[in-house]
């Protein structure tokens, strides 16, 4: 292992928050050793880490996403709003010290060279389709206008951790998971899993309601 793979970085656990490469998150800073932590990392290069907390287990991740603060404001009680970015995820070698906070050795994390750029290429595809259907389901089903970004990442890599990121609902230990992979096809693979039982549940739930709908207006 390289030394330019290892580093000191300060640590931000934070309970079922799970930072993926290149997303935004904004947090507000309030606590003194968070507080002490800002003030140290502004100094330097402006990053630390982002480490699922869970609140069960009481025990922090052994991978997390470094976050580099672009945007900062602090106020005259001494809180602060600032804006964090995704950069590259990591695991935890060492805690070094845990006063003011949370200070670890870390090492840098990377999906695996890619082997049947062909393959990966057609899973892509079928996750970027399989996506397209949950939008527009659901945007019927809702009747709301549900839109994918104009800048969805084409880059297998990239496309991965922007699913992961807006996966739905309570995921934060399938978000983990997908944070850990070091593959990508078997990132969008389990991507792919879960957007399919989803379009398939929306489309049933969606056939129902055209049905009952359909009903009515043959009643009327």
């Amino acid at each position: 292992m390289s030394e330019l793979s290892v580093r000191e970085l300060p640590l931000f656990p934070l309970p079922e928050v799970v930072l993926f490469p290149q997303e935004y998150l904004p947090l507000h800073i309030f606590e003194s050793r968070y507080r002490a932590m800002l003030q140290s990392v502004l100094k330097s290069d402006s990053r630390f880490g982002v480490v699922r907390w869970d609140p069960v287990t009481k025990k922090m991740a052994d991978v997390g996403c470094c976050a580099e603060v672009i945007k900062h404001q602090t106020s005259q009680d001494g809180r602060s709003n600032i804006v964090t970015i995704g950069q590259q995820r990591f695991r935890i070698l060492e805690i070094i010290n845990e006063t003011p906070f949370i200070n670890a050795l870390v090492s840098w994390v990377d999906d695996d060279q890619i082997s049947d750029s062909t393959k990966l290429e057609e899973l892509k595809q079928s996750v970027a389709v399989a996506l397209k259907d949950v939008v527009s389901l659901t945007s019927k089903l809702t009747e709301s206008d549900h839109v994918l970004p104009d800048s969805l990442p084409n880059i297998p890599r990239e496309l991965s951790f922007w699913i992961a990121a807006h996966l739905g609902g309570p995921v934060a230990s399938e978000q983990q998971n997908l944070l850990e992979l070091t593959d990508t096809y078997q990132r969008l693979s389990r991507e792919y899993e879960l957007l399919d039982h989803t379009r398939r549940q929306l489309a049933a739930r969606t056939a129902l309601k055209d049905t009952f709908s359909n009903a009515d207006q043959a009643n009327n």
